[in-house]
């Protein structure tokens, strides 16, 4: 159902030639609900009625500067009690935009946020190996207690913390 969401909103903004500025919006709003757990629980649960997500979503992304194409999708998705599926169509439409570029995307997963010079030098090093422009979707989970997780297509990467310890768990169990 987000791939359907995620394919009709690519396709707007491609055919009225805003995909960058429809991106940098996703963008926001992915940010938006990543710092606000406040946010995050409005856009999520079903006990908040429609009215309650419309007003709050209308006067939020009013506030950071949303294009009018972005709030009417988002009320799109309140009208039809979807907007649980904004995260996972955030992300399938960055997976679009970058099959689009000509880029990878990919996933990363840390226990912080990573500043702009740690996501810069990550990037680099995820171009140099791919050979390809990349577009990183960053996401923070306290729960992999440090490292990270990184996911290009089907191939994953997971030097997290909690991972490792994991394996040393299993292999003291057997020893």
């Amino acid at each position: 159902m987000s791939d359907r969401y995620a394919l009709a909103l690519f396709e707007l903004a491609r055919d009225d030639k805003r995909l960058d500025e429809v991106a940098g919006d996703l963008k926001k709003i992915g940010e938006l609900l990543d710092g606000s757990d406040d946010l995050a629980r409005l856009v999520r649960s079903p006990v908040f009625g429609k009215d309650l997500q419309a007003k709050s979503m209308d006067a939020i992304l009013s506030r950071v500067g949303v294009a009018d194409l972005t709030k009417n999708f988002v009320g799109v998705l309140i009208e039809n009690r979807r907007l649980f599926a904004l995260p996972e169509i955030i992300r399938g439409f960055n997976g679009l935009l970058a099959h689009h570029r000509g880029e990878i995307s990919v996933q990363v997963t840390t226990a912080i946020a990573l500043n702009s010079d740690q996501s810069s030098k990550l990037e680099s090093a995820l171009k140099n190996a791919y050979g390809r422009s990349v577009q990183l979707n960053e996401t923070v989970d306290p729960s992999i207690l440090g490292g990270l997780i990184v996911k290009v297509g089907s191939r994953m990467i997971d030097s997290s913390i909690s991972t490792q310890l994991n394996s040393l768990q299993i292999a003291m169990r057997e020893a």
